[in-house]
């Protein structure tokens, strides 16, 4: 289907909705049909609250969001949970609020945009009647937003490659000549400039504010040795099972498939890694409303639906008590388990709140040259 009869479709569901002709169910149904269609168009409309409409960065965890939190809550609340996994970017959230037509209850947003735009009073404030903030890590009960999960940036290696000694730190990333071979690391920026003031000797204290020349600069002089800036997870997973990158900075999640689908062979850990959080937020105006949003947020809170998010995508628990409920044998994949955190740089999401879009435009220059 060409990206302009994708687009004709829309106008057309648009339309029939306003009219009143198809119900909310039945618009995000068909709206899951045309995932590539930009977000401005989708939220054109905006509906009953005869479900609630929970937006994530699709794949696979679209049927985990369902099992792990969907399902419980709608057990809880008898209440309907869709999952829009058409992936909910700072310009599709903002063409929601933009417009004042609202699709989405709860979405499954970057931890620097929950405190950006609540500092613009467009998203609700968290009810901490509801949501209970012993089951939240310390430091992340934040006003307008709180961790769904948690995920790192590691580096991930081919061992087979480095038989004699492994790379493991940032600084390792760059030495080429005693770990030669092409190299990737993430697109868009996060981790990735940690990483390179790191190797260039900043302390991890001394980390923010981030001095984005230098990390540029950094960055600059690694290019010869880095094939490709990879855009999604499944890039990056290509290209180190295909032998194109002998090594790279990737999520722990793909990183854990790696080692499965490879017999150990591409390997990793947390040493050097960079910790993030995604961030549950609602905007103003959510179609189900905000009670029945802060519902949802706190029945995701269970630890038992946190340990099946991580069983299902190696995502770290939001809430500490499901650290205890990991099987022994995996406890050491959990990114925020104790050892892990230890281990790991932790993103600094008001940093990136204030200058994550003049950082991203000077990143993006660089890495299209």
């Amino acid at each position: 289907m060409s990206e302009h009869f994708k687009r004709d479709c829309f106008e057309i569901l648009t339309r029939r909705a306003a009219a009143g002709e198809i119900d909310r169910r039945s618009f995000v149904k068909a709206a899951a049909l045309l995932l590539s269609v930009p977000m401005a168009m989708r939220a054109k409309m905006a509906f009953a609250a005869d479900q609630l409409v929970v937006a994530n960065w699709g794949g696979d965890a679209i049927d985990a969001f369902q099992k792990a939190f969907g399902e419980p809550f709608t057990k809880a609340t008898g209440i309907a949970v869709r999952i829009d996994g058409s992936g909910p970017t700072e310009g599709a959230i903002k063409a929601q609020i933009t417009s004042g037509k609202i699709i989405w209850d709860v979405v499954d947003a970057d931890a620097n945009l929950g405190i950006a735009f609540g500092k613009e009073g467009v998203l609700e404030a968290l009810d901490y009647n509801t949501i209970d903030r012993a089951k939240i890590r310390k430091g992340y009960d934040y006003e307008f937003g709180t961790p769904g999960y948690f995920f790192s940036y590691v580096l991930a290696y081919d061992s087979a490659k480095f038989s004699d000694e492994a790379p493991t730190s940032p600084a390792d990333f760059w030495n080429v000549e005693k770990f030669p071979g092409k190299r990737t690391m993430y697109k868009w920026m996060n981790g990735m400039l940690e990483a390179a003031l790191l190797a260039d000797g900043v302390k991890p204290e001394e980390l923010y504010p981030l001095d984005i020349d230098r990390a540029l600069a950094k960055i600059e002089a690694l290019k010869p040795h880095i094939i490709s800036f990879w855009g999604s997870g499944a890039e990056s997973q290509q290209l180190l099972t295909e032998g194109e990158a002998a090594m790279g900075y990737i999520w722990n999640t793909r990183a854990i498939l790696l080692g499965r689908d490879t017999d150990d062979q591409i390997k990793w850990g947390y040493d050097g890694g960079f910790l993030n959080s995604s961030t549950w937020i609602t905007p103003k105006g959510n179609p189900a409303g905000r009670d029945n949003a802060m519902r949802f947020i706190a029945t995701s809170q269970d630890a038992q639906s946190q340990v099946m998010l991580f069983d299902l995508l190696g995502n770290g628990p939001a809430n500490p008590e499901a650290d205890a409920l990991i099987p022994d044998d995996r406890k050491a994949l959990n990114c925020v388990s104790p050892e892990a955190e230890a281990k790991q740089v932790t993103l600094n999401a008001e940093w990136y709140a204030d200058n994550y879009s003049a950082a991203l435009e000077k990143f993006l220059a660089l890495v299209s040259k």
